[in-house]
C-alpha cells in the first residue's frame, strides 16, 4: 500500500518563506496528478496547487504568484515552495496522489504551517 510523508511545516513570520516536501513510498511517474491541499480550522479542506503531466500545474486563487508546486520523479518527492506567506495561509497542508493508471487515490497525514502577524 503506497503512503506519503509530508514534512517541512512549522512556525514563521508574515512574508517568510517555507517549503514543504511529501515523501512518496513508491516510485511516481509523470502520468500521475499531485496536489497540495489544505484545512484550516473550521473550514473546509481546499485546493492549494496541483501538478500533472508535463508538469502542467494549477494554483488556487489565494497562493497564485507566491506558491509554486514541482516534483522530483527521481526522488518520489513533491514539493511545496510557499513564499509572502500570510496569516491567512495557516493550515495543515495535506500532499494527495492520484494515479491515473491504477486509480489509486492517496491522502498524507498532513504537515502544520503557522504564519504569525
Amino acid at each position: 500500500q503506497v503512503y506519503l510523508v509530508e514534512s517541512g511545516g512549522g512556525s514563521v513570520q508574515a512574508g517568510e518563506s517555507l517549503t514543504l516536501s511529501c515523501v512518496v513510498s513508491e516510485s511516481i511517474y509523470d502520468s500521475d496528478f499531485m496536489a497540495w491541499y489544505r484545512q484550516a480550522p473550521g473550514k473546509q479542506r481546499e485546493l492549494v496547487a496541483r501538478i500533472m503531466s508535463h508538469s502542467t500545474t494549477t494554483y488556487g486563487t489565494s497562493v497564485k504568484g507566491r506558491f509554486t508546486i514541482s516534483r522530483d520523479i527521481a526522488k518520489n518527492t513533491l514539493y511545496l515552495q510557499m513564499s509572502s506567506l500570510k496569516p491567512e495561509d495557516t493550515a495543515v497542508y495535506y500532499c494527495k496522489l492520484d494515479r491515473v493508471y491504477g486509480g489509486q487515490s492517496v491522502w498524507g497525514q498532513g504537515t502544520q504551517v503557522t504564519v504569525s502577524s
